[in-house]
C-alpha cells in the first residue's frame, strides 16, 4: 500500500509509519490545511486533518490513501485543552475519522496562545526549548516524556488504519 502523509512533520510521518500495514510505502508532501495556523476547536481541527488527508491523496497519484493529521487547542467550560485528529482517505474515496488524547494546558501557555501565538512556538518558549512540534510536542513537554507526539500521534492513525480494515 502506497500512503501519502500530508505533512513532512518527523513525529507525524513516524507515526504513520509504526501504524501502516506491513511493507506500506509512506511519501511525505507538504500540502495545506485550509484551516488557520492554530486550529482551536474539535471542528477546526478535524477539518485541518481532512483537508490534508485529501490534499495529500491529490498531490499523490499513486497513493491509495492519503492521511491528514492535526493538532489543535479546545475549550471546555474555562479549561483550554489540547487536542489531536486524524483522517484518511482512500483512493475510493472512504473517509475515515479518529480523535486522540486531550489535556489542559498551563495558563502560561493559554496566555500565548490568547495573544495569537501558535502553541508550538508557545511550547518552544515555555520548555525554554526547539522544534518542540516536530520532536515530542506539547503532550510530551505536560507529561515530562511519559506521552510524546508520536504516541499521540500513533494512537490516532491506529484507530485509522483499524476502521479501514472493515
Amino acid at each position: 500500500m502506497i500512503i501519502s502523509v500530508g505533512s513532512q512533520n518527523q513525529a507525524k510521518l513516524n507515526s504513520v509509519r509504526a501504524s501502516c500495514p506491513e511493507g506500506s510505502t509512506v511519501l511525505s508532501v507538504d500540502v495545506p490545511s485550509e484551516v488557520s495556523n492554530q486550529p482551536i476547536g474539535d471542528e477546526e481541527t478535524l477539518q485541518g486533518a481532512i483537508n490534508r488527508a485529501r490534499n495529500a491523496l491529490k498531490a499523490c497519484e499513486q497513493a491509495e490513501a492519503g492521511i491528514g493529521l492535526e493538532g489543535g487547542v479546545m475549550w471546555i467550560g474555562p479549561t483550554l485543552y489540547l487536542c489531536n485528529w486524524g483522517a484518511m482517505v482512500t483512493a475510493d474515496n472512504q473517509l475515515f475519522t479518529a480523535g486522540g488524547a486531550r489535556i489542559p494546558l498551563p495558563d502560561l501557555v493559554v496566555k500565548g496562545l490568547e495573544e495569537g501565538k501558535e502553541l508550538g512556538d508557545v511550547m518552544d518558549e515555555y520548555a525554554h526549548s526547539i522544534g518542540t512540534r516536530q520532536h515530542q510536542g506539547a503532550i510530551g513537554i505536560l507529561t515530562q516524556g511519559a506521552v510524546t507526539r508520536l504516541d499521540m500521534f500513533t494512537h490516532v492513525t491506529k484507530l485509522l488504519f483499524s476502521q479501514s480494515r472493515h
